[in-house]
């Protein structure tokens, strides 16, 4: 298989999946779409800043959307050159940190005597799960960072995992899902039924779990759910067809988040649609022909989606049909959003941290996090969003009332 970030490296700055699109779209760097320029407006949040913090390494130029994770009031971040760490999430001070590699001794496959972080992490009480780019996966303490296990698996992690039930769901580069056991990490099950293209996006959609099913995206642009406690397959769906004349223009992925509530399964295709679908069954409730890199995020009435040129829309719950359009962010490489309150919330290319309202997809806010690109989604707990940039620079913002 062929992952098209091999041009990552040529517009590192930029967010993966649309940048490599852009730079397809013209085989000459110049010919990039130029980021649509920010312009002024009148704020209607007030956001307070609560502290920044440079911990760890993030995600680099893996390609992987690495982003903080929260429990009991802590955060928790990981990084590509091994290191790991647990913040107090309301000060952002490190409670304790730790550097994976050579000083540890853990002997990989391939003999590498390192550990690259991409996949997570992933908390559940006290357990934090993270994934490496050498496949293996760690299970430390949450409390102190002690070692709990770890387990090899068959190929790189650069998506994080879920952790429900007793079982840590991991989706490998190779199509693969594991479900471990989240005691000692043993093979509860594989998954190993995903057809992998001869092309696909660099990137991989986390996994989900909702009542005793893991919901995840594949390569091959279709949508599957499987039984949480065994494996089973229960229904596939697919949402990204994969057709045109080229290995480019049948490029095919579900690559971004998918989102789970009242038993209906919200998700986007790259190169396919955005669709509803019943949990029970896969049956589609609606589709819209919208292609996204990055997925969907959830509101209560609405589902907001990032379009393939970073256009953000909002399609309605029921219908799928498109409430707004807001195309001031064009070509800023969008990464994953989340929702906010009465807004959603994202970064760009740039650093840049912008909240639109609901209601009419008008900037509320904006605020600039740092130089560098914001991949992953924000991790919204109540009225406070913790941003994660790829270099690994954790900002913590509140919406003041």
């Amino acid at each position: 298989m062929k992952r098209i970030a091999i041009v990552l490296s040529l517009a590192v700055a930029m967010s993966g999946c649309a940048t490599i699109k852009g730079w397809f779209n013209d085989t000459k760097k110049e010919n990039i779409q130029p980021p649509t320029p920010l312009t002024q407006f009148a704020p209607t949040l007030n956001l307070q800043k609560l502290w920044d913090t440079h911990p760890t390494s993030g995600a680099g130029e893996s390609g992987a959307r690495v982003a903080p994770a929260y429990a009991d009031g802590k955060l928790f971040v990981a990084g590509v050159d091994g290191d790991i760490a647990a913040l107090d999430a309301a000060s952002g001070r490190t409670i304790w940190s730790k550097r994976f590699g050579q000083r540890h001794g853990f002997i990989l496959h391939h003999g590498q005597n390192s550990v690259r972080w991409a996949g997570g992490p992933a908390v559940d009480g006290n357990l934090l799960v993270v994934g490496g780019l050498e496949g293996a996966v760690h299970a430390l303490d949450a409390g102190s960072g002690a070692e709990r296990w770890q387990a090899q698996l068959s190929s790189e992690v650069i998506a994080a995992p879920a952790i429900a039930d007793g079982i840590v769901v991991v989706r490998t580069d190779d199509g693969r899902l594991f479900g471990l056991n989240a005691a000692d990490g043993s093979r509860h099950w594989v998954y190993d039924r995903s057809t992998v293209p001869a092309l696909s996006l660099r990137g991989n959609a986390a996994p989900r779990i909702a009542d005793g099913v893991v919901y995840a995206g594949e390569d091959s642009g279709k949508l599957v759910a499987l039984r949480l406690s065994d494996g089973n397959v229960m229904w596939e769906q697919t949402l990204a067809p994969g057709e045109g004349r080229t290995e480019l223009a049948r490029l095919q992925d579900i690559d971004g988040g998918v989102a789970v509530a009242d038993g209906v399964v919200y998700a986007a295709g790259y190169q396919g649609m955005t669709a509803a679908l019943i949990a029970d069954s896969g049956r589609p409730l609606w589709t819209h022909p919208l292609s996204s890199y990055t997925g969907v995020a959830l509101a209560s009435t609405q589902i907001y989606v990032i379009d393939a040129d970073s256009d953000v829309w909002a399609l309605d719950l029921r219908t799928g049909a498109s409430n707004w359009k807001q195309e001031g962010l064009k070509y800023r490489w969008l990464g994953e959003a989340s929702t906010m309150g009465d807004a959603v919330v994202v970064g760009d290319m740039e650093g840049w941290v912008h909240w639109l309202a609901a209601s009419d997809g008008k900037f509320a806010a904006r605020v600039r996090l740092s130089k560098h690109a914001i991949q992953a989604a924000p991790l919204v707990v109540g009225d406070t969003v913790y941003v994660e940039d790829i270099d690994g620079v954790v900002g913590a913002y509140r919406v003041a009332k």
